[in-house]
C-alpha cells in the first residue's frame, strides 16, 4: 500500500478539509483536557474516536442520504415520458453511481480528520479511491447493458452486432479499473504502467487470443452483414440447426429446433462454412424441392382410351387440345405413317401428360408463388429407382409448419393421381412384395 497518497484537489471542496482538521484539534484538546486518560493513551483515544466519528458519519451517509437519493431518483424517472431512464434505474446505474459518494466523502475529510496519523491517511485514501474505481466500473457496465438493450429494440439491431462492440469496450474498461487499481495500490502513475504493459504483449496475445479473434470475427461478420441474431444458421460441423440467440465476443450461441442450445466459437463462423437462412426468410418464400421417382416399365404412349381418360382432367384440357393439335400437324406435314405403327411420327405420353399435369397444378395452387420466384417441373436423368420428376417451386409462405404442411399436400395429391395417368411410383420391394411374388410362382402340390 502506498504512504504518499496525497488527496487529489478538487476545487471548492478545501473547506471540508479545514473543517475536518478543526473537529480533529477540538477533539484533541477536548482529550487532552480530561484528567482520567493518561497521556500515553491520548493518541489512542484521539484515533479511536475520530474512526468513529468517520464511521458514523459514513454509515449515515450510506445507510440514510443515498437511500433517500435513490427514492428520490426513482420518482423523478417514474413522472418522465421517456423509457430510457426506467432501463437506467432498472440495470442499476444510479445506484452504482451512489456508491461513489460516500467514498468520496471519505476521501475528502480523511486528511483533515487524521492529519496527524500519515499512514492512516495514505491507507484510507487507497482504499478510497479503490473503491471509487469500482463503484465507476459497475455504473459503465451498467450504463453499456442499457445501451445494448435499447439498441437491440431499434430495426438496425438486426443489421449491426452491436454486442461484440459492447463486450471489447466492457473488456477495455476492465483492464483500465485493474490498472488503476494496482497503480493505487502501489502508489505510482498509471502512465508508468501502461508503458511496462509492453514486456507482456505476447503474454496477452496467448490468454486474449480467443477474444482478439472472436473481436476480429465480430467485426467481419458486421461488416459484411453475414450473421444477425434472430438468423436461422445451419452449421452440421458444430451440430447447430437453429436460431441465433446471441453473438458473443468467443461464442455464438445457436437455439436448435430441438431446444438445444449449441456454442460455435465465434472465429469458427469465419474459418468455416455455415448456411445462413435469413435470405429465404427475407424473400417470403421458401423452396420446394422434390421429385417424383417414376417406375419405368409404366412408361408408356397414350392411345385413344388414355386420352379420353386425360381430357376428363381438371388443368390440363388446354394442354391436351394444344399438344394433340401440334402433334396433328407436325404428322401431317412429314407424312408420317402412323396407321402403321404408334412408333411413327409424334405421339403423346403418359409420362409427358403427367408432368405437364404437375405444373398446370402447381400454377394454379394458392399457396405457390406465381410470380418472381422459379416454378418450374423438370425431368431428370433415369437412373435405377427410376426416372426422377423432380418439383422445384417456392411456398408463400416460410414458416415450417405451414411450409411442411403445403409440401405434403402437393406430394399427398401426386402420388395418389398418378396411376390415373397409368403410372407406378418406383420403391424398393419390401418383404410383403417378395413374397406375394414367390407366393404366385409357387405350383400346388398333387
Amino acid at each position: 500500500m502506498a504512504e504518499n497518497t496525497q488527496p487529489i484537489p478538487i476545487k471548492g471542496l478545501e473547506q471540508i478539509d479545514e473543517q475536518a482538521s478543526a473537529l480533529s484539534d477540538h477533539l484533541t484538546r477536548w482529550l487532552h483536557k480530561q484528567s482520567w486518560i493518561a497521556v500515553e493513551f491520548e493518541a489512542i483515544a484521539a484515533l479511536l474516536a475520530l474512526s468513529a466519528v468517520l464511521i458514523l458519519l459514513s454509515a449515515l451517509l450510506y445507510l440514510i442520504v443515498r437511500p433517500l437519493l435513490l427514492h428520490w431518483m426513482h420518482a423523478v424517472v417514474k413522472r418522465t415520458r421517456f423509457s430510457w431512464d426506467d432501463k437506467l434505474f432498472g440495470f442499476g446505474v444510479f445506484r452504482w453511481a451512489t456508491h461513489f459518494f460516500p467514498a468520496l466523502f471519505i476521501y475528502l475529510i480523511t486528511p483533515g480528520l487524521f492529519k496527524n496519523f500519515p499512514v492512516l491517511v495514505a491507507f484510507t485514501n487507497s482504499v478510497a479511491l479503490i473503491y471509487m474505481v469500482i463503484a465507476a466500473y459497475f455504473t459503465i457496465d451498467s450504463l453499456l447493458n442499457v445501451v445494448h438493450v435499447i439498441y437491440r429494440q431499434r430495426e438496425s439491431a438486426q443489421r449491426f452486432i452491436v454486442g461484440t462492440f459492447i463486450q471489447v469496450v466492457k473488456l477495455f474498461t476492465t483492464l483500465i479499473a485493474l490498472i488503476l487499481i494496482i497503480a493505487i495500490l502501489i502508489g505510482k502513475s498509471p502512465l508508468i504502467l501502461l508503458g511496462g504493459l509492453g514486456m507482456f504483449a505476447s503474454v496477452l496475445m496467448l490468454v486474449f487470443k480467443d477474444v482478439i479473434l472472436g473481436f476480429v470475427a465480430g467485426i467481419q461478420l458486421a461488416s459484411n452483414k453475414m450473421l444477425n441474431p434472430g438468423d436461422w444458421l445451419e452449421m452440421p460441423s458444430q451440430g447447430a440447426d437453429g436460431d441465433v440467440d446471441e453473438i458473443g465476443l468467443t461464442v455464438v450461441k445457436v437455439r436448435n429446433f430441438d431446444n438445444t442450445v449449441t456454442t460455435i466459437p465465434t472465429y469458427s463462423l469465419i474459418s468455416q462454412s455455415f448456411k445462413n437462412w435469413q435470405g429465404m426468410t427475407e424473400s417470403g418464400g421458401r423452396r420446394i424441392k422434390r421429385s417424383l421417382l417414376i417406375d419405368v416399365n409404366s412408361i408408356c404412349l397414350a392411345d385413344e382410351a388414355l386420352l379420353k381418360r386425360f381430357r376428363e382432367i381438371e388443368y390440363i384440357g388446354d394442354y391436351l387440345e394444344r399438344k394433340e393439335a401440334d402433334v396433328a400437324t407436325w404428322n401431317k406435314q412429314h407424312s408420317t405413317s402412323g396407321n402403321k405403327s404408334r412408333v411413327n411420327g409424334r405421339r403423346l405420353s403418359n409420362v409427358g401428360t403427367f408432368r405437364s399435369y404437375i405444373e398446370a397444378y402447381l400454377k394454379n395452387h394458392p399457396r405457390i408463388h406465381q410470380q418472381g420466384m422459379t416454378l418450374l417441373v423438370r425431368q431428370l436423368a433415369p437412373n435405377e429407382q427410376g426416372l426422377p420428376i423432380e418439383i422445384y417451386c417456392f411456398t408463400t409462405t416460410t414458416a415450417w409448419k405451414e411450409y411442411e404442411e403445403i409440401q405434403a399436400d402437393i406430394f399427398d395429391h401426386l402420388l395418389a393421381v398418378a396411376p390415373e395417368f397409368g403410372l407406378r411410383i418406383f420403391q424398393q420391394p419390401s418383404g410383403s412384395d417378395i413374397r406375394e411374388t414367390l407366393g404366385k410362382g409357387r405350383q400346388p402340390v398333387g
